[in-house]
């Protein structure tokens, strides 16, 4: 660990003064508490004095190092001063102290303070390089005389994977674009504020970025950003805040000001009697389902949008005419994607149950509910009493939902019976207890309500598939306006999540006017740029022409700086012009199999020109309404 990575520019006074060993001692803690490496003032400096009573930390040639490793440390630092004239510290050749740096350890089996001790004496002997510390003119000049010499003289290059001051992590449901904006909105404010940021993202493509060992030691808080469930166990000890995925993009100076307060808590992963549990405990119940709910859904989708494409071009391949009622499979090519896909498609909903569950029971939840998800999907065996007939109960997407939850909470009931039992037998918990007792209580809750929740489904497709075109033109609006309200927030989410689930009962129709209504607001904003440029601002043009691609990809997030920036004249427009989009794909009949692709899976879309046309109305609806209630900017003034 390098010197440099351990002392900072506010950690460092160049014009101390001290009439005794004591007062300097002092002046050397204030410091030491203005970088925030401990937590209990008295507590250091108690043992940093202590230290001294040992023996003297004065080494001679006007130097000394007072150290103190204690448990009032938070993580590993430095202190500098330098006194002109000096002050008595016994030194052991009898020369007053004129540079000192205090070393600040924590209570661990590393001994940081030895390995800090070497280093810096080991520097000191160089009469030239003392000498280029009291002629600095300024911290940061005192700082580049350090790293200049350890580079030298030590033969270590600077590790700048060491000088993150603050690590993130980012993720959003899908994966997509939520995630990477609020890593790069995170990293600029960072840059802006002063402190160097390092964002791990957890995407769509799997964790980019990923913290070493060191830069989570080195780090001086953590910020988790975030609408899934993030294991946290490595960030044991350090400040840590935790906020919504739309605040790393809409508030990331705030959140980067609040991990760095003093007033940040600390996170520990044996949550036992601490605030952070307290915190979780009070968290509103709507936010940990949404956060649950989230957890399952984003790692269905993969399943979905792979399985329902690859459905879709089985369609587009094969040859109605041969067996209407064996669509999809007449031809070899046909039988060859619908194959594939049913076997992605066929298992989305047991995905969607096992990661609720261990959104909510960690790991052990998983086995529970995934068995859940297929007992929803495949069915329960239900014997009638009059007859003794054996019948399937399938309760589809509903009961995968429920069945998550319930695995879940299942688990959760199960830790806490164990916790009772004696800790010899700990290790068989999770391989034998959970997963047995788990299970067959899944099973029988299952049993229970599969013909229920089979029932509720049944009423709802034969509700939907008996709609008049005017209540399907109602709900087309209502989901196409949702899709648009937060731009891949709760309510976005909330819309979507149900146009994936009526694909699993075969109402194609409600995709397609979600899909329709969430590629609305960022190609009104491509449109806005290039019909109407006085609206955007100069600097955020390309950003702008950008969004026809992110719109034409089905990427509503595109949108959400610009609805950021202006929330009362985009949102209501963006709204608008997405409502009538999904009101239009349901009255045109439009119909999707696969959840995602927007332009490119234009090909497995029933009445594709419609769904276009659709789809361009809104868009241009939603740009008028925005070219109106927007004004031209200034900086165009000028050109007028």
């Amino acid at each position: 660990m390098r010197i440099t990575d351990l002392l900072s520019e506010k950690a460092i006074n160049l014009h101390g003064k001290a009439n005794s060993k004591e007062e300097a001692i002092i002046q050397l803690v204030d410091l030491m508490v203005e970088n925030e490496n401990i937590n209990d003032k008295e507590a250091y400096k108690q043992a940093v004095l202590k230290r001294e009573e040992e023996g003297t930390t004065g080494i001679g040639e006007g130097i000394a190092i007072p150290h103190g490793k204690t448990e009032a440390v938070e993580k590993p630092g430095l202190a500098a001063m330098i006194i002109p004239d000096g002050v008595d510290f016994k030194s052991l050749d009898g020369s007053p102290a004129k540079l000192l740096f205090l070393i600040a350890a924590p209570n661990t089996k590393d001994n940081v303070h030895l390995d800090v001790l070497s280093r810096l004496s080991t520097l000191l002997m160089d009469t030239d390089f003392r000498q280029a510390l009291y002629n600095a003119k300024s911290p940061k000049e005192f700082l580049e005389c350090i790293d200049k010499a350890e580079t030298e003289k030590l033969g270590e290059e600077k590790n700048e994977n060491e000088q993150y001051e603050i690590l993130a992590i980012t993720s959003c449901p899908t994966g997509i674009a939520h995630t990477y904006m609020a890593a790069e909105a995170l990293e600029q404010m960072g840059e802006q504020l002063g402190h160097k940021v390092k964002v791990e993202t957890h995407g769509s493509s799997g964790v980019k970025n990923k913290f070493t060992k060191e830069e989570i030691q080195n780090a001086k808080g953590i910020i988790i950003a975030s609408d899934t469930k993030i294991d946290l166990s490595r960030f044991d000890g350090k400040k840590l805040i935790k906020a919504k995925v739309a605040d790393g993009i809409n508030k990331p100076k705030e959140l980067i000001e609040n991990v760095l307060s003093p007033n940040a808590k600390t996170y520990h992963s044996d949550k036992k009697n601490t605030a952070e549990e307290n915190d979780e405990e009070k968290e509103k119940i709507g936010t940990k389902i949404y956060k649950h709910l989230m957890n399952g859904v984003t790692h269905m989708l993969p399943f979905v949008v792979g399985g329902g494409i690859l459905i879709a071009i089985a369609f587009l391949l094969d040859d109605y005419s041969i067996d209407p009622s064996n669509f999809g499979m007449n031809t070899p090519i046909a039988a060859f994607f619908k194959t594939i896909g049913n076997a992605a498609f066929n298992v989305m909903l047991y995905i969607l149950a096992g990661y609720i569950a261990m959104s909510i029971a960690d790991r052990p939840g998983l086995a529970v509910g995934f068995v859940g998800g297929i007992l929803a999907v495949q069915g329960t065996t239900f014997e009638s009493l009059t007859n003794g007939d054996i019948t399937l109960v399938s309760s589809g997407f509903l009961g995968a939902l429920i069945a998550g939850f319930v695995g879940g909470y299942i688990v959760l009931g199960l830790k806490k019976l164990c916790s009772y039992l004696p800790d010899s037998i700990e290790g068989i918990k999770t391989i034998l207890l959970y997963p047995v007792f788990g299970i067959l209580l899944m099973g029988t809750f299952m049993l229970l309500i599969n013909p229920y929740v089979a029932a509720i489904n049944t009423a709802i497709n034969d509700y939907l598939s008996s709609m008049s075109n005017a209540n399907k033109i109602i709900l087309g609006a209502i989901l196409g306006g949702m899709m648009a309200v937060d731009l891949g927030g709760p309510i976005n989410k909330a819309a979507y999540t149900f146009g994936t689930g009526m694909l699993a009962s075969g109402q194609y129709e409600i995709m397609a006017a979600v899909m329709a209504g969430g590629m609305v607001p960022p190609l009104a904003i491509a449109l806005l740029a290039t019909i109407f440029p006085r609206k955007i601002p100069k600097k955020d043009k390309q950003a702008a022409y950008v969004n026809y691609i992110m719109g034409l990809s089905f990427i509503s997030e595109g949108a959400i700086p610009f609805a950021s920036a202006d929330p009362l004249r985009t949102i209501p427009a963006f709204v608008i012009g997405s409502a009538v989009t999904g009101a239009l794909s349901m009255w045109f009949s439009c119909t999707l199999m696969a959840p995602h692709g927007g332009i490119f899976v234009i090909a497995t879309i029933g009445h594709p020109v419609k769904y276009l046309l659709a789809i361009a109305i809104g868009a241009i609806i939603s740009m008028l309404i925005m070219a109106k209630l927007k004004k031209n900017l200034p900086e165009y003034q000028k050109q007028a």
